[in-house]
């Protein structure tokens, strides 16, 4: 036999699991002309029905500069998303293209269309649950400059942070960015105002994130690793467990599986992911169009009677519980109480005064939309106070009222979010666009890391299946209870713990850059977004 090796058997060699991934054979000038026609669909759209709003509430503006910075702020937001779209969601096509399950064209498409229905089938939760991380301050300056530049730093962090992991093949979280980068903000704001810097972020609201970015990828791990184990138990197929092949595709009934499991984590991650998006592009609006946003015109009528009598029965309940009288401004009192969770005698009767403002206006007014323009903003700002801080007294075990008044501030509470906290139409299909064609480029990088380098074998069908299920379950549980959570490293652990639980070997150099990423994500995007904000602040 020849020792003579040629050429392309020692590339094939030199990198033996690359060549897995399939190549790119057809013209791709259909499908660039087809996403530029959706992307140009959907922002037309999306103007239309934004510019619709502005001449349906009679906003008017006294030069262009709001509606440019308005501009540029959602095309920053819409931008996050498309980053989100291929740098997240690479992680729930990575097992069925690296399977050969699905051509990658299809995968993508697949998927993009299933991160769009996850997008516009989501509560909303998620998205109003980020933003309440933000200082109180800031989520209350509605048109104020600072709020465009804290909208602009956050974003630009966000995008620059997910745009330079995406370039290493790093799987790191889009929801670890996010966050970070409203905890700089948060944490330069304060300190900008000689404030403490502990006083910038709510803290309980971060903890409860924290919580459940940490022991997502614990439970993706572990129960990804249970998965397999019961599964080689239970379905006798060796087919199951075996490595893909260079050539062809698996067994119909494997592809069946992947593509499930594709579809499942797809329409997850679209409507936790998406979450995110939304909340930004709220946050904008509300900024730069308060008479326009700052109010749920969609509210139905019926409701007005009974939030007003929920408001008067508020305060007349609250009223009973204090001996103090009703503070000159109770505005501030609870924005105090909500920033520092320090509760005084004054806290109950600034609740009971804007408890009765609210019923007062209303029963003034009649609806929402009749309330004046000028109006509208301090009427908001006054809805989210009570509604937080009714959320921030239920947490307060020290305060004992009785059962009647709990259950009528649980009911005031949730009817005051609904006034205030939502997501129009054309705002969840815009962002779902943004996400879905995001989800079409981009996925090469972080494919071949989730199927190469994180266990010393390929992956096996049975292990991305495995992995696929558990994070379609985790990610829909955190979406149930308003979490979010990162698909990126509840996918990429629950790969690992199936490399694990196979015995197939952990390449280390990969989960200690995977782990590095995730550690340092948070701080850096939060040291990014704060030296934007300072500098844009300055300038």
């Amino acid at each position: 036999m020849s020792d003579y090796v040629t050429p392309q058997a020692l590339q094939v060699a030199a990198s033996p699991l690359s060549s897995n991934l399939p190549r790119h054979t057809k013209n791709t000038k259909k499908p660039l002309f087809l996403f530029g026609m959706v992307l140009l669909a959907g922002v037309l759209f999306a103007a239309n029905q934004l510019f619709g709003d502005i001449q349906q509430t009679g906003a008017v503006f006294s030069s262009s500069l709001p509606l440019i910075l308005l501009g540029f702020a959602l095309l920053a937001a819409l931008g996050f998303e498309f980053v989100n779209g291929f740098h997240d969601t690479a992680n729930a096509v990575a097992t069925v293209i690296y399977t050969r399950s699905l051509s990658p064209t299809v995968a993508v498409v697949w998927s993009g269309i299933f991160n769009f229905l996850g997008v516009l089938c989501s509560s909303g939760a998620v998205a109003f649950g980020i933003i309440s991380l933000l200082p109180i301050e800031l989520i209350m300056q509605s048109g104020s400059s600072e709020s465009f530049v804290m909208i602009y730093a956050l974003l630009f962090s966000a995008i620059i942070w997910n745009l330079a992991t995406w370039w290493l093949g790093l799987p790191a979280s889009s929801s670890h960015t996010l966050i970070g980068s409203i905890i700089g903000v948060g944490i330069a704001n304060a300190m900008m105002h000689g404030r403490s810097a502990l006083s910038g972020v709510n803290w309980g609201q971060a903890m409860n994130i924290g919580n459940a970015l940490i022991l997502s990828p614990i439970v993706g791990f572990v129960c990804a690793a249970l998965l397999l184990v019961l599964m080689k138990r239970v379905v006798k197929k060796p087919a199951l467990y075996s490595a893909s092949q260079q050539e062809g595709a698996p067994p119909m009934w494997i592809r069946g599986l992947m593509v499930l499991s594709c579809t499942g984590v797809s329409f997850a991650h679209g409507s936790n992911d998406g979450q995110k998006g939304m909340g930004l592009m709220m946050l904008i609006l509300v900024a730069a169009l308060p008479v326009t946003y700052s109010l749920n015109r969609a509210l139905p009528q019926s409701d007005i009677p009974q939030l007003i009598t929920l408001a008067s029965t508020s305060q007349t309940q609250l009223m009973q519980h204090t001996s103090v009288a009703a503070p000159a401004q109770p505005d501030e009192v609870l924005t105090t109480y909500l920033r520092t969770g320090e509760r005084d005698a004054n806290v109950i009767a600034a609740l009971a005064q804007v408890s009765g403002n609210i019923g007062a206006t209303l029963q003034h007014y009649g609806t929402l939309q009749s309330i004046p323009a000028e109006l509208k903003p301090e009427m908001r700002n006054q809805m989210y106070l009570a509604a937080e801080t009714i959320k921030h007294l239920q947490a307060d075990h020290t305060l004992m009222l009785p059962t009647a008044t709990q259950q009528n501030l649980q009911a005031l509470k949730n009817t005051l979010n609904g006034a205030t906290q939502f997501i129009p139409t054309w705002v969840k299909v815009a962002v779902a666009l943004a996400l879905g064609l995001g989800t079409m480029v981009g996925w090469r990088r972080i494919v071949t890391t989730l199927g190469e380098k994180i266990g010393k074998s390929q992956l096996n069908y049975a292990q991305g299946i495995s992995a696929q299920m558990v994070a379609m379950g985790t990610i829909g549980a955190a979406d149930a209870f308003g979490l979010p959570v990162s698909t990126t490293h509840v996918l990429s652990s629950g790969i690992a713990g199936t490399m694990a639980a196979n015995r197939s070997g952990l390449q280390f150099g990969t989960l200690r850059n995977m782990v590095l990423a995730w550690v340092l994500t948070l701080p850096a995007a939060a040291l990014l977004s704060a030296a934007l904000y300072w500098m844009m602040t300055s300038l």
